[in-house]
């Protein structure tokens, strides 16, 4: 497949790091050396789907097609309020789109392994066209007492649409379970039956153990697609790398080799936004000409799982 449409949509609510240490112990000279963040947009009065439904309506603007041309919509959410029914669901009602839907929960990743299901569907024969939404509020699993974790979050939108072509060269998904972490764990609804215990926590994060499966996963997913293409580094033109800490990108452009221009970034503005984050980057670089037609990119994302995933693709 290829993408011929992308759109972003980010709360207008713009929290500094300087916001942050007016109730948190931390400040902006500790928050923005250790993770590249000097401030990120937070969900206030919007509504994730609304977000969900703007991004979807932006991508197929930018596409030039119907949401009733659409055959299949792919959804990457974590959390939002609504059990169900499914975000892809309450989206595709949005646009007036008519095919069947699903919504997936792969963390930060979802966006590579919506478009592993969106190819592996063109493949089978089944799709011609296919919207990816990756809608994220993962300020709202945090605690905002917990000075190590809140800080590193935003929330936000992205979506791409999808139509047949030759230009998604390789696709690798990878999956490593170690769930003690990065976890947040929820209690459910009471029953007169339940006599386990139960507890509600916030988003956990063990750091020095996400930073290193962050980028020896996105490292070698990366060079695995590499090897198989018969690619080398120098041959992408840009990485689009999940924008979860300045630092992770920095180590795999390290180990790349490749120059500091070829890793365009946005999370010093937006800090990491889940599944979101790949599509808002791709949208913004396509929409600001750091990308363009033709160009090779590779995208790669990690997340909770621990899962991660790459792609690499012509635009």
């Amino acid at each position: 497949m290829k993408i011929i449409g992308t759109g972003s949509v980010i709360p207008k609510k713009i929290v500094t790091n300087d916001m942050l240490s007016e109730f948190l112990d931390t400040s902006d000279a500790w928050i923005y050396p250790r993770t590249g963040i000097k401030y990120r947009h937070v969900i206030s009065d919007e509504k994730l789907e609304d977000m969900a439904i703007e991004a979807a309506r932006k991508a197929l603007d930018d596409a030039g097609m119907k949401a009733e041309e659409l055959d299949f919509i792919i959804c990457s959410n974590v959390v939002n309020e609504y059990v169900t029914p499914s975000l892809s669901c309450i989206i595709q009602g949005g646009i007036g789109a008519t095919c069947p839907c699903i919504d997936i929960n792969c963390a930060c990743a979802g966006f590579i392994y919506a478009l592993d299901l969106a190819e592996a569907q063109y493949k089978a024969g089944r799709v011609k066209n296919v919207l990816i939404v990756c809608a994220e509020e993962p300020t709202r699993m945090t605690s905002w007492k917990d000075r190590n974790v809140c800080v590193l979050f935003g929330d936000g939108a992205g979506a791409a649409v999808l139509t047949e072509g030759d230009n998604i060269k390789g696709i690798k998904l990878s999956a490593a379970s170690a769930t003690d972490k990065l976890y947040q764990i929820r209690t459910l609804e009471p029953t007169p039956y339940i006599t386990k215990e139960e507890q509600n926590i916030s988003l956990q994060l063990k750091g020095q153990d996400v930073f290193k499966f962050a980028v020896k996963a996105s490292s070698g997913d990366i060079k695995y697609l590499l090897d198989q293409l018969h690619m080398k580094a120098e041959d992408v033109d840009k990485y689009l790398l999940h924008q979860a800490n300045i630092r992770i990108i920095h180590a795999i452009r390290d180990y790349l080799e490749q120059p500091d221009e070829k890793f365009p970034t946005n999370v010093e503005n937006h800090g990491n936004s889940s599944s979101a984050s790949c599509p808002i980057l791709l949208d913004e670089c396509r929409r600001n000409g750091t990308v363009k037609k033709g160009d090779i990119l590779a995208l790669s994302a990690f997340g909770a799982g621990f899962i991660s995933g790459a792609a690499i693709m012509e635009l």
